[in-house]
């Protein structure tokens, strides 16, 4: 029986990608210095602590906001307040981890991301029109 598990993604800040798993009760947390590493560790804590069969563990990858935002950095914090009618000053607040979004603002952020990478999987990009060599 597969074992399907969030593990939350905090920071990647430094080198290291930081995550989190609650699992029974226990809050587990890990750093890495990659995503696939930091899953093999969280597997071998999983194993060690709750006799989980490795091969049946399953990770649903999901990031708090700020660790969204440092892992994701090519996203643009501010278009996507924009986009999703919050301010940018309370968004950069929920980007630093100052400030902690609601249930209900992290889901209108998600689609607001979700719409833009939609968005992004129809562009298509032209090769740029041949231009003659100029004899000056």
């Amino acid at each position: 029986m597969k074992h399907k598990i969030a593990l939350v993604i905090e920071s990647s800040s430094e080198g290291d990608v930081w995550g989190r798993v609650n699992y029974d009760d226990n809050l587990l947390v890990e750093s890495a210095p990659s995503l696939i590493a930091l899953q093999k560790r969280m597997k071998k804590l999983l194993v060690d602590f709750h006799s989980l069969n490795a091969d049946e563990i399953q990770f649903d990858i999901q990031y708090d906001i700020t660790g969204l935002f440092e892992d994701k950095n090519f996203l643009n914090a501010s278009v996507i307040a924009d986009r999703a009618g919050i301010s940018r000053g309370l968004m950069r607040q929920y980007t630093t981890g100052k400030k902690y979004p609601s249930k209900e603002r992290i889901v209108v952020i998600q689609k607001t991301i979700h719409q833009i990478a939609d968005e992004l999987r129809v562009v298509k990009v032209a090769l740029p029109k041949k231009r003659e060599l100029q004899i000056v």
